[in-house]
């Protein structure tokens, strides 16, 4: 691959941990594609410093027949690694959820990322280099919280690795998720006004959050030439749970 010109795409890159993670791609000399909905403040300061940096704004928590065109419209096949960092929460546990609110958990968290990775993934695959790398939850592995339900379920079905992606490293392109432990983002911040975290932190063996700087460290070794190797896992940064 050509070292000079590598491109990363940065799904939900106005999240906390994503905002780290462009810093990071951004002083390793990186194109950086930043997806958001919402919340573009950070980013926008993060362009402001670097010409490397484009943004893109899309809401992919709305089902769209037109999906797969604006997906090829905005997401085009130039990719070098793609990370996707979607968490669209919507705090609904299994007893109220409905076909709504599981269609749209299911669409922002997994279908759209997924038809992204499909879209981008044949350049990477001729030029033999590339890295994808989904962040998932650590919820997984306790069966989700009590009111993320649709969250928990997509993030599951994201973590589905087919035996033909595997496949794809014969080719240099690696496919793995991230399950990514309590880390001191937004959500986690408004918890600690309350006893919820504090009985949450008993549980973590290293007695703390990580940091997205932290996080942001994991994902870029993932992301990058520093994985050599490794494809088709599911690995876990938690602080030992």
């Amino acid at each position: 691959m050509n070292m000079k010109k590598k491109n990363v795409l940065i799904l939900g890159g106005s999240s906390d941990i994503g905002i780290e993670v462009i810093k990071i791609f951004l002083k390793l000399n990186w194109n950086v594609s930043a997806h958001y909905f919402k919340n573009k403040t950070k980013l926008n300061l993060l362009k402001k410093k670097s010409k490397n940096l484009n943004l893109i704004k899309l809401d992919f928590s709305k089902a769209n027949p037109r999906i797969e065109i604006l997906i090829k419209k905005n997401f085009k096949d130039k990719y070098d690694s793609i990370i996707n960092l979607i968490g669209y929460i919507d705090n609904k546990g299994y007893e109220n959820t409905n076909l709504k609110s599981i269609t749209k958990s299911l669409t922002a968290n997994m279908i759209i990322p997924v038809l992204i990775e499909k879209n981008c993934v044949k350049k990477m695959i001729s030029q033999k280099w590339g890295r994808i790398l989904n962040c998932s939850s650590i919820g997984i592995k306790f069966g989700g919280g009590k009111n993320s339900f649709n969250y928990s379920l997509s993030k599951h079905c994201l973590e589905f690795i087919p035996n033909s992606y595997k496949f794809w490293a014969e080719n240099n392109v690696f496919i793995n998720n991230l399950r990514i432990g309590v880390t001191d983002t937004k959500i986690h911040k408004r918890m600690k006004k309350n006893l919820q975290l504090k009985e949450r932190l008993k549980l973590i063996p290293a007695k703390r959050m990580a940091t997205p700087s932290e996080i942001a460290i994991y994902i870029v070794n993932l992301s990058t030439e520093k994985n050599s190797y490794m494809t088709g896992q599911t690995l876990t940064v938690s602080g030992g749970e």
